[in-house]
């Protein structure tokens, strides 16, 4: 049976081995390789995630037994307006079609809207397959962005946002 747990600095490691398994699935086609690599080193560095989990970001941990499945990474980002962003959540391709997904952000809802919170928000790539999931979820597409993210890289992404 999966279980979700609240993740600690200890599990850092598992966060970035489950991103660095994930992402080449996912983006491959969409970004290369190279703008992979960039962005796990920039965003699922030691450092970096030490530094969130230190600012407050909650991570949930999907497992069972001995073996993680998936996480996901959100915290506020809007105190006066009580908005919450979804900035993590992937789940091994092994572990596709089990309701990992589902689990890990039926637990974010909760979270979120247990703790006052008005809307949850995340950035998708536009041409991501998760972005279906999420619309599933009751998430709607509020805006597209084109972020610049250093290196001649730009993350090419709808904002979609699920209000309580």
């Amino acid at each position: 049976m999966i279980t979700l747990r609240r993740a600690k600095e200890e599990d850092i490691e598992v966060i970035r081995d489950i991103a660095a398994a994930t992402w080449p699935s996912t983006y491959l086609e969409i970004i290369g390789q190279t703008q992979i690599d960039y962005m796990l080193d920039k965003m699922y560095s030691k450092g970096e995630l030490l530094k969130q989990l230190m600012e407050g970001y909650i991570f949930l941990i999907a497992e069972e037994g001995e073996n993680q499945f998936g996480f996901a990474g959100y915290s506020i980002i809007g105190h006066d307006e009580r908005i919450y962003k979804l900035h993590k959540l992937y789940v091994l391709p092994s572990a596709h079609g089990k309701g990992i997904g589902k689990n890990l952000i039926n637990e974010v809802f909760n979270q979120v809207k247990n703790a006052g919170g008005s809307a949850l928000q995340l950035n998708v790539n536009k041409h991501n397959k998760a972005k279906d999931f999420y619309l599933k979820c009751g998430f709607a597409v509020k805006e597209s962005v084109k972020l610049d993210i250093g290196e001649g890289y730009f993350m090419d992404d709808y904002v979609m946002e699920y209000k309580f």
